[in-house]
């Protein structure tokens, strides 16, 4: 391509390329849009935390964070576009017309529109598209309310068992707009319909193909909800909520449907796992059986940490450790991965073999451990780069029921020095 210099006020201050969308800021200076609002957006989350004034990057005055307030440069931009197009046989690309932003009165308009059942799947298109468009759609259709009214539309869909394919857009939307602010969370905190919206969604069988797509974006929904929610409707979650996220491990253990999915439901059994009886409700659902299946087959080290996390908590209790031991490899595959995966796995690895050796440690169980090579590994632990924590639990396990072990050369000589 031939080279080609480029006026400097064509180019936008802040990322020094040529301006698609030139604005001016009531500072006088002229801005991409696209870089002026990021710069906006960040400056704006800095100077909250800071409680210091949003400033302009080139005059270092205060500058208003109402990105409304940006006058587009109309005769700038077709300055530019004139100049693009001189200069196309020189390889300049065209600069397209921009698609001005929306304002908030359409886009509340647009999410009134989703209560009206004659008009709501296009209304949902609608939203659906200006969310995936720009950052700014997303905050301001947030502003004006789209979360209560997705969660208005997924209840209404559940209460009346339809079952239509805007449910998949009204998933996305919610998911993509979402963010923790006290006015979503106090509308999701206490919200059982939700909850059982999201699980009716989950167990039904949709009858196209968009049905894992369906699924999963419902999953990531239950997250955020989940996230935010009160200890009072975590400890009130029945033993068919479990259930389903025990299916959901199931399926991808023995399908490898979703993979995004199955890292949420292990997210959600975390999250849920330490209020009221949860821990005893997640073992009675079958959840270890599926967590040790799933990481016999699983090679992502994300989906490790994850199980070995939830298998910790489970092995604090009785009927988990029992259930852990009933799995003719659990005990192997603790063994296996630690020392192979992450410090975070090699914490949750040490944490569930404590818990064995100290509440069940029964002689079959102990040679077990020696048999399979998790003795052996306990002393690598000691010798290992690891937190001096860590080895310690190690060696204290190892003292614990040197008697059981005496036969192991490795134990008698880390018991020694």
């Amino acid at each position: 391509m031939e080279e080609v210099e480029i006026p400097q006020y064509f180019l936008c201050p802040i990322s020094l390329m040529i301006m698609k969308d030139p604005v001016t800021t009531v500072t006088g200076i002229t801005y991409d849009r696209e870089s002026i609002e990021m710069w906006l957006l960040t400056a704006e989350e800095e100077a909250e935390a800071e409680a210091e004034a949003v400033t302009c990057p080139v005059t270092k005055q205060k500058l208003p964070r109402d990105t409304e307030l940006l006058t587009p440069n109309h005769m700038l931009r077709r300055l530019i576009q004139a100049w693009c197009i001189a200069n196309a046989s020189k390889g300049i690309d065209r600069i397209p017309t921009p698609k001005y932003p929306l304002d908030k009165s359409h886009m509340l308009r647009l999410v009134r529109q989703v209560n009206n059942h004659q008009i709501c799947v296009e209304a949902l298109r609608k939203i659906d598209a200006l969310v995936i468009e720009n950052e700014k759609n997303k905050k301001c259709l947030e502003e004006v309310g789209v979360i209560k009214a997705m969660i208005s539309f997924i209840v209404k869909s559940f209460k009346e068992r339809k079952l239509i394919t805007s449910l998949e857009q009204a998933l996305r939307i919610f998911h993509l707009v979402w963010s923790p602010t006290t006015k979503n969370e106090q509308l999701v905190k206490e919200n059982h319909d939700l909850i059982e919206a999201i699980l009716w969604i989950l167990r039904s069988e949709m009858m196209n193909n968009n049905q894992v797509i369906i699924k999963t974006h419902a999953m990531m929904v239950l997250k955020n909800v989940i996230e935010v929610s009160s200890s009072n409707l975590l400890s009130g979650l029945q033993p068919e909520f479990f259930q389903e996220m025990v299916s959901i491990l199931r399926k991808e253990s023995k399908y490898h449907i979703s993979q995004q999915a199955t890292k949420v439901a292990l997210q959600v059994l975390i999250d849920t796992c330490p209020w009221g009886r949860n821990k005893h409700k997640i073992v009675e659902s079958g959840a270890i059986f599926e967590l040790i299946e799933l990481e016999l087959c699983n090679t992502e080290k994300r989906v490790s940490e994850l199980i070995f996390c939830i298998l910790a908590h489970l092995c604090t209790c009785a009927d988990g450790r029992a259930e852990f031991l009933k799995h003719a490899a659990g005990i192997g595959v603790v063994t296996k991965n630690t020392l192979r995966v992450s410090s975070t796995t090699d914490d949750c690895a040490i944490q569930i073999l404590g818990s064995i050796s100290k509440f069940s440690a029964t002689k079959e169980v102990l040679i077990e451990m020696l048999r399979i090579g998790a003795v052996s590994k306990l002393c690598m632990v000691i010798q290992a780069d690891c937190e001096d924590y860590l080895k310690k639990k190690a060696m204290e396990i190892l003292r614990t029921h040197s008697y059981a072990w005496s036969n192991s050369p490795c134990v008698q000589i880390y018991l020694l020095t």
